[in-house]
Parts: C-alpha cells; sequence; structure tokens
C-alpha cells in the first residue's frame, strides 16, 4: 500500500531532493517527468536527499504523455492553487497518484482545464502569498493521504 507523488518538470533540487526524502519515509513512490530544471545527479539534489536516494522507488519519464501512457487507469489527483475543491475533500485510495507542478507555474493551464474535477488546492488564509513551496506542500497532501488511508 502506498501513495504514488508525480512531480510535474521539478525545477528546484532541493525539492526534490526533500520530497525524495519523504517518499523514503511515507513508503511513497515518487515519478519524475521530464525535463527537468537540473541535472539528477546535481550535489543540491543529493545534499536534500542524501544518501537516501539510492533507496528511493522512483520512476522517470519523458514527457507528460509518456506518464499518463504508462499509468493508464489509475487513480489521480491534481494540486494546484488553481483548484476550487480543498485537500480535505480528496478521497485517497491506496496506489492514488497525486500530481504536482513545477515550481514556477504550476501544473500547465490546459491541464487545469482539463482536469477541473479532480483538481485540489491546500487552503491558504493570507492574501499575501500565492503559493506553498513545493516540498511543504507534498508533504501535505501525502500525510492527510496516510491519515485518511490510516497508514
Amino acid at each position: 500500500m502506498s501513495l504514488n507523488i508525480v512531480l510535474v518538470e521539478p525545477e528546484i533540487p532541493n525539492n526534490t531532493g526533500n520530497i525524495g526524502r519523504l517518499s523514503l519515509a511515507t513508503g511513497s513512490n515518487l515519478h519524475l517527468v521530464k525535463p527537468f530544471g537540473f541535472e539528477i545527479d546535481d550535489k543540491r539534489l543529493k545534499r536534500a536527499g542524501l544518501d537516501y536516494w539510492k533507496h528511493l522507488n522512483v520512476k522517470y519519464y519523458d514527457s507528460f504523455d509518456d506518464f499518463l501512457i504508462q499509468n493508464k487507469g489509475a487513480q489521480m489527483v491534481f494540486l494546484s492553487s488553481h483548484g476550487t475543491k480543498s485537500h480535505w475533500d480528496i478521497d485517497y485510495t491506496t496506489n492514488m497518484f497525486l500530481i504536482f507542478g513545477k515550481e514556477s507555474v504550476g501544473l500547465p493551464k490546459a491541464l487545469i482545464e482539463n482536469q477541473k474535477d479532480r483538481l485540489f488546492k491546500i487552503p491558504m488564509y493570507s492574501d499575501k502569498i500565492r503559493s506553498l513551496n513545493l516540498a511543504n506542500a507534498v508533504s501535505i497532501i501525502v500525510y492527510e493521504g496516510l491519515r485518511q488511508l490510516k497508514i
């Protein structure tokens, strides 16, 4: 039983490294969709992921279309600050794919438009910020999923 964390075109190696560590700590699978904003052997990625990276269950994809083809029929939810439904409303299932966009712009606009029924956000109670740090957002979503699944 595990969750699947999907990072679409991650740009910041430290975030990806920290999310890798989170994946290992929670028994989640990590899926990384190219292109990346860094080299996978980037020292910042390794520093954030420490020596845990070699223990991760990580899968790489050449594009988002490649990801969709390889995971056709899987249960997926999309996370975006543009979502209208709260992450509290996600009906988590084992092996669900939790899809996050890149740090600078999030998920592609076309994807947001096409997935409105599966688009969720983390509530923010200040109008002074646009979004949360990606690693923090992933942590919130994954641990809420584990809580609901009672894992």
